[in-house]
């Protein structure tokens, strides 16, 4: 008759968290080298869009329904790399599309820059009309990055990765300015992914000079943060649909 090795039980489990925490490590070393990025330029140079919609939720999927035009506008706040979970991505690479991006961390301006060459992309973070050329103070956490009330919120963020925590002052900009600069005449879509810093954006942004036909506007704690936008743009703007429980696209009425 057979017997069961002692402590045959915690020998699995150990086993097993052990190969979690491989598993959960090679996850953060392939994000950490862009081997997402890699990936889909690999298959779109064979001839796929496989892995070229990077946005959650398949929001990206969604926007292309919603606005299936060739050639339009966007504007991206909280950029990020310029692939990473962007919700224009998909619009650039497959559609034509250009426009605007902006991300405060000067390592991921940078990749973006690369990334996104039909594009203007600025460095700054987004603020409202009153503190345009200050310098603002953001937590690096990542995908979480934040102004610094959220060092808590940005650690989330590092978390996933394995990153290092930073904190980096960078040019703030209002968001109409910076659409001037880049001359961009129609915005077909306006994306906000500011960690709860939307309204500060929205501030500033002239919408009898600038108004997009939508803004897709991420909202972390939505029952709080929804009546207050949907009081702003009232006038003008309406809810299209909800994209995930955090995103609420707006559509400019008719």
């Amino acid at each position: 008759m057979s017997k069961r090795p002692r402590g045959g039980s915690d020998t699995l489990s150990r086993m097993a968290m052990s190969g979690s925490r491989a598993l959960h490590q090679a996850r953060r070393l392939f994000y950490n080298r862009g081997g997402h990025w890699r990936r889909a330029k690999l298959f779109e140079a064979l001839g796929s869009e496989r892995y070229s919609r990077p946005a959650l939720f398949g929001m990206d999927t969604r926007l292309a329904e919603i606005m299936p035009w060739e050639g339009g506008t966007f504007v991206e706040a909280g950029a990020h790399d310029g692939f990473t979970q962007s919700n224009s991505y998909f619009l650039e690479h497959a559609r034509g599309w250009s426009g605007l991006l902006v991300e405060p961390i000067p390592e991921l301006y940078a990749l973006c820059k690369r990334r996104r060459p039909r594009s203007r992309v600025v460095h700054s973070a987004l603020v409202g009309p009153e503190r345009n050329d200050d310098q603002i103070e953001i937590h690096f956490g990542d995908l979480m990055s934040t102004i610094a009330a959220g060092s808590e919120h940005a650690a989330g963020g590092l978390a996933l990765t394995g990153r290092t925590a930073y904190t980096i002052k960078v040019p703030g900009r209002a968001l109409s300015p910076l659409i001037d600069e880049a001359g961009l005449a129609r915005i077909d879509l306006l994306v906000l992914d500011l960690e709860g810093a939307e309204l500060d954006a929205l501030a500033g942004l002239d919408l009898d000079r600038h108004a997009p036909g939508h803004m897709l506007i991420e909202m972390l704690e939505r029952g709080e943060q929804q009546p207050k936008l949907d009081a702003l743009l009232a006038e003008r703007y309406e809810v299209a649909e909800l994209l995930s429980d955090y995103d609420v696209l707006y559509r400019l009425r008719a």
